[in-house]
């Protein structure tokens, strides 16, 4: 934290470059290779000069100028925007390292903010989070966590732990009067009941965050020879899978995603469902099932009418996911009787599943917009805005997991009238647990520091 920092904050070889700078002595050491001297500069302005070697200019430049702790970091901070070139980025660098600077870590101005304040953990991570995010609904989630909106909920839930906690350490210190009764149970029990409700929504969330970030799974799946490689191209509006007349072309499965209404899908075209000797072709079909297995959608290709047993695997495969049946080539074959998929057909199980049927010709482009807008439907996507709390981390994740199970000891407790000291013990472990996530009143070690800023790129 004593080091002055450096490094590049934009992609090279582009038209502009940035360079920051952040730390104690970042003003005086700019001054050493800029034309005019900076350590008297006034905050949130920006300086036009030239970056110096000597007497030779290197580039044309303007400096932008923050004081602590109204930057970034919180610390004395600046910006060099230059020209984009390799060799003015590089040059510009070496003369700062050359005057006192270091290279900055991956993540290493993102972390100076956090131990400065600036924001907590949830935050910090956000950060990373808003420059991987590939669509709006990534973008929204990282922009609701980055203005604090899950560090405010999390303040809210643990200000109402630590009135229980208080109320029953209150009556621990008045444990020898006992008509004393600070904390009644029963409302203890109802204000635990419902934090543990909005615990259990934060835990949940997890599930659709990841799927949001990583793109949500669609298995395309079906016989050999059905359309499935032409549909996966006509998706992509690319050549991505290899297409063919001949049986079992595609022997393993194909992947590539593409964006619906501002949601990642990745999908999946998996190898022809058929009984083949081809010990190679039978790995790619058991590949297929466990694509069906992760996927969060199915799309089963058909071309003409399944058996009743093709009807009954498929639907017992999908297990109870979204099934969306896809007869294609309804440009060359006659459209299949849909009341075979009816639920009043024996084929049909009694438990309800969630299937949709459409008509498609993958090679012509039929449908292919209604198909997409059933794929979206079926993904069940709740509408997000950036005040909504979808939780994506994995440590945030499991520290909510751990916060689940020490308030279900709580409420435990609460239930069977233990001792409140019991109580007292379990609700410090929630309140520690949220505090893990925020990193706010915790010691953190240093490794835990590391995992979490080596993901960040170098200029952030």
């Amino acid at each position: 934290m004593t080091d002055t920092i450096c490094a590049l904050a934009t992609a090279p070889g582009g038209a502009l470059g940035i360079i920051r700078i952040s730390g104690p002595q970042s003003l005086e050491i700019l001054s050493h290779i800029f034309t005019r001297n900076l350590t008297q500069a006034q905050p949130n302005t920006i300086h036009y000069g030239h970056i110096k070697d000597g007497s030779e200019i290197i580039d044309e430049v303007l400096v932008s100028i923050f004081r602590a702790p109204h930057s970034y970091t919180g610390e004395d901070s600046a910006e060099i925007s230059c020209h984009g070139s390799r060799y003015i980025l590089n040059k510009v660098l070496e003369l700062l390292i050359q005057n006192g600077c270091r290279m900055a870590q991956p993540g290493e101005y993102t972390q100076r903010a956090f131990l400065n304040g600036k924001m907590d953990l949830s935050q910090a991570e956000a950060v990373a989070d808003l420059i991987a995010s590939g669509n709006k609904a990534t973008h929204q989630i990282a922009m609701s966590q980055l203005r604090g909106n899950f560090s405010s909920e999390l303040s809210r839930l643990r200000e109402q732990l630590l009135k229980l906690t208080s109320l029953l350490e209150l009556e621990l210190d008045f444990s020898d009067h006992e008509d004393l009764e600070f904390a009644d149970r029963s409302e203890l029990l109802d204000i635990a009941n419902k934090i543990n409700k909005r615990i259990t929504y934060l835990t949940q969330s997890f599930e659709t965050g990841q799927a949001l970030k990583n793109g949500i799974p669609v298995a395309i799946v079906g016989k050999t020879n059905v359309g499935k490689s032409t549909l996966l191209n006509k998706l992509l509006r690319d050549d991505r899978a290899i297409v063919s007349s001949v049986h079992g072309t595609t022997r393993d499965t194909v992947e590539d995603v593409i964006d619906i209404q501002g949601v990642t899908f990745r999908f999946i075209d998996t190898a022809g469902i058929r009984q083949t000797t081809d010990e190679v072709e039978q790995i790619g079909i058991s590949r297929t099932y466990a694509a069906i297995d992760k996927a969060r959608i199915v799309l089963w290709l058909i071309d003409v009418e399944p058996t009743a047993e093709e009807i009954k695997d498929m639907l017992e495969r999908s297990k109870g996911k979204p099934l969306i049946i896809i007869q294609n080539k309804i440009d060359i074959q006659s459209p299949v009787d849909s009341s075979i998929f009816s639920l009043s057909s024996p084929l049909v199980p009694s438990n309800n599943p969630q299937f949709s049927i459409l008509q498609i010709s993958a090679k012509q482009g039929t449908n292919i917009d209604r198909l997409e807008k059933t794929i979206f439907e079926s993904a069940n996507i709740p509408e997000l805005s950036e005040q909504d709390i979808i939780v994506t981390s994995a440590r945030q994740y499991h520290s909510l997991l751990s916060a689940q199970e020490n308030l279900s000891r709580v409420l435990s407790s609460l239930e069977s009238g233990l001792s409140g000291d019991l109580v007292s013990e379990d609700l410090r472990l929630v309140l520690d647990d949220l505090a893990n996530i925020t990193g706010q009143n915790r010691i953190l070690a240093d490794e835990v520091l590391r995992n979490i800023f080596t993901h960040f790129c170098i200029g952030k």
